[in-house]
């Protein structure tokens, strides 16, 4: 599933341009709409078309990050729970060591080290709960870096407990004339195995345009570009023939989606 930011304004520094707002408690925010249409998806039905709402903000204890997908198969292809339509959701608060103790933990490339936490969630018991130690990197030319290792607990299904899973996110502006590109996204590397939850990686970065900028309608606002979607063995199942009621072949995914966004 995609994360975009986010990624993805994934983390407290992601949108330092945000909405700043006036509260001792929350610091910034910003939130975001996207439409994406991708063909040649695996395991899922090959054609979708997802909208995205995002949210990502700074606080005084840490930050937050927010994204729900709503995902819509073209034609009459259908998913494992035989829908013609799906949802998956992400919820990932940090807490910051360095703003609970007011005190500054950089030390090299490190800003600051946080507790990192996700709750991922969707259709057909795919629930799981991530914890473990976050890094902020100062990376010169990045907007911004983060690196979360997290401990993998489910609730059932393929998604496996008690594995461990590396996740960058990162963002990365490039001038192009009188706009800007955007490349943005995140990494899930699932490192070992469980009995039914293969080790696999997903990459899925986002290039974008201020075309909003561009046309002088404001900046960081509206963006268009694409989504690649990477994912070797995707939901944790080895690319070994993968048959099921809805899908037969490989689950490694190799594909893009067009892509429109827009911050508000």
């Amino acid at each position: 599933m995609n994360r975009t930011l986010c990624s993805l304004a994934l983390t407290g520094g992601l949108l330092a341009g945000g909405q700043a707002v006036a509260s001792d408690l929350l610091q910034w925010q910003n939130n975001s709409l996207t439409y994406l249409y991708g063909q040649n998806f695996k395991v899922d039905p090959e054609i979708q078309q997802t909208a995205t709402f995002e949210h990502a903000s700074g606080w005084s204890v840490g930050d937050l990050f927010f994204f729900v997908d709503g995902i819509k198969y073209n034609t009459d292809a259908v998913n494992g729970a035989g829908d013609g339509h799906s949802f998956y959701g992400e919820f990932s608060p940090r807490l910051s060591f360095g703003k609970l103790f007011n005190s500054t933990l950089s030390f090299g490339p490190i800003k600051d080290v946080l507790l990192a936490t996700t709750y991922e969630f969707g259709e057909d018991d795919v629930d799981a709960y991530l914890i473990g130690p976050g890094f902020d990197l100062a990376i010169p030319g990045f907007d911004y870096f983060s690196l979360n290792f997290y401990r993998r607990q489910t609730d059932g299904g393929l998604d496996g407990s008690g594995v461990w899973q590396i996740t960058p996110a990162w963002s990365y502006t490039i001038a192009a004339g009188k706009s800007d590109i955007v490349i943005d996204g995140f990494m899930d590397w699932v490192v070992d195995n469980d009995n039914s939850y293969h080790a696999n990686l997903h990459f899925n970065p986002q290039v974008k345009y201020d075309l909003g900028k561009a046309m002088n309608w404001g900046e960081k606002q509206l963006y268009v570009g694409i989504e690649y979607d990477y994912w070797k063995d995707k939901y944790g199942i080895q690319d070994s023939g993968f048959v099921s009621d809805n899908f037969v072949g490989a689950t490694d995914q190799n594909t893009a989606s067009l892509l429109v966004k827009a911050h508000f």
